[in-house]
């Protein structure tokens, strides 16, 4: 008997103009679970699963396999995560347009280069490579999604109300003529929205090793390109001279880096006598409720694939740096979590870095059960972060 507000699998399929025997394939391979199952075995969908079969069409349109699909929609029925989801996936058309008129530009200047009889090969070679585009796309959706659920868990519910981004922009100190570089800008947060406040005239290069990166923050900057410059490049390997920048900020990269004394002489290499390099991370404490509540759940599920913080965090950041810069002072930001609604801490989890995925693929229902218990009224996190002033 067809329940109130749900479609059957006929109806389902019919609105979202695909085949039955697509939803049924979606179903089994868990990319797509109904709703609910009756005692007959019935299948029922709702207009949140059909949200959701948006989101499974245009990511397999732009050429995403279901394996990855699978992953990046678990969970994918609220409609807050909905809404990012959907303002991504027009980052990623805006992407693939820019990406596909490259393409077009290349085969023109291919065909100019036929008629005149002077065919550059590699040029032709160069060509096939900008079509086989799905592994980058893939790898931007993923880190922005991840981004995106993780800054929506700290806007919400951080203690502190000043934010995170502006008291590091604060902290900057910024004055006029100062030569700024950022290494591992993200999607440029530290900097949208305050171009009115920047002092002029002034000149910063955000830089981060992901071209997707990039070409967002470069959208969301757009109002004032002035003042931005826009590379991509690894901060191990940075492209100018000694002695460049004033002011030089690595915000929450420096775990990430596989020779961090390399790459800390790299970066103190273009800062100037006199200027300063802002670095960020944090303690063991740091968020360790969550981890806590995972391994609660199942205790095979780690959130990240090693332990960020004893690669650079605050504990053992002055030792490190030390070698490098001859000053270095630590400032921490206070704040915590104090979480009223499980989803968004669900997303949280399921963009962090480690194996979860895997361990809740086939047991997402009942772990967002668990996670709504747990939460109960409100659910407190620690947080523990700062910045490292350092001065060679």
């Amino acid at each position: 008997m067809k329940k109130e507000g749900y479609y059957s699998s006929g109806q389902f399929a019919k609105l979202a103009d695909v085949s039955v025997r697509t939803i049924r394939f979606y179903d089994r391979q868990n990319v797509l679970k109904p709703s609910f199952v009756d005692a007959h075995g019935a299948r029922f969908y709702t207009d949140r699963d059909l949200a959701s079969l948006q989101q499974i069409l245009l990511l397999k349109y732009l050429g995403f396999s279901l394996e990855e699909i699978r992953d990046m929609t678990i969970g994918g029925s609220d409609y807050s995560h909905i809404s990012r989801m959907l303002r991504i996936q027009e980052k990623l058309v805006q992407d693939r347009i820019e990406q596909m008129q490259t393409v077009a530009e290349a085969i023109r200047d291919t065909e100019e280069e036929l008629r005149r009889g002077n065919v550059n090969w590699q040029n032709m070679l160069d060509l096939i490579h900008l079509t086989g585009m799905e592994r980058s796309l893939a790898s931007q959706y993923r880190s922005a999604t991840n981004l995106s659920a993780r800054i929506a868990l700290h806007s919400l519910y951080s203690t502190n109300p000043e934010g995170w981004f502006p008291w590091l922009y604060r902290k900057l100190e910024l004055a006029p003529g100062m030569r700024v570089l950022e290494v591992g800008c993200g999607d440029g947060a530290l900097w949208t929205c305050r171009h009115e406040e920047l002092p002029r005239p002034i000149s910063i290069v955000l830089s981060d090793i992901s071209d997707g990166m990039i070409r967002d923050v470069r959208r969301n900057i757009r109002q004032d390109l002035q003042s931005f410059t826009f590379q991509v490049f690894d901060c191990a390997n940075i492209p100018y001279a000694d002695n460049t920048f004033d002011l030089v900020i690595a915000n929450h990269v420096l775990f990430y880096a596989d020779d961090l004394p390399g790459t800390l002489q790299e970066l103190a290499r273009v800062l100037r006598p006199g200027g300063r390099f802002i670095c960020s991370s944090y303690s063991s404490r740091h968020m360790h409720e969550i981890r806590d509540l995972v391994r609660l759940f199942d205790s095979h599920i780690s959130l990240s694939l090693g332990h960020l913080y004893e690669r650079f965090g605050l504990e053992n950041g002055q030792s490190l740096l030390s070698p490098v810069f001859s000053s270095v002072r630590l400032l921490r930001y206070e704040d915590g979590l104090r979480i009223t609604d499980p989803q968004p801490l669900i997303e949280y989890i399921l963009s962090c870095h480690g194996n979860q995925n895997q361990y809740l693929v086939n047991r997402y229902k009942e772990f967002q059960s668990f996670v709504k218990e747990q939460v109960g009224n409100e659910f407190y996190v620690t947080k523990d972060a700062g910045i490292f002033v350092c001065r060679l």
